[in-house]
């Protein structure tokens, strides 16, 4: 048997690029969901999300 090459290609945690939560405020990591809009994504989670949205129409309602 031979054995494989390593691939440099091999991502850790540590080298994945990262962003900072626009509800939170926590850093967040790259997944491989997001690999496609990366440059869209704004919040670390679902929860973040609608939380940025209600916030957002709260400044909506008020005059």
């Amino acid at each position: 048997m031979t054995a494989k090459p390593v691939t440099a290609k091999r991502y850790t945690k540590s080298t994945l690029p990262q962003k900072i939560c626009a509800a939170c405020g926590r850093p967040f990591a790259w997944r491989r969901k997001w690999a496609r809009d990366w440059d869209q994504v704004k919040t670390c989670s679902d929860r973040c999300k609608g939380e940025l949205r209600r916030k957002g129409r709260a400044a909506e309602r008020v005059p």
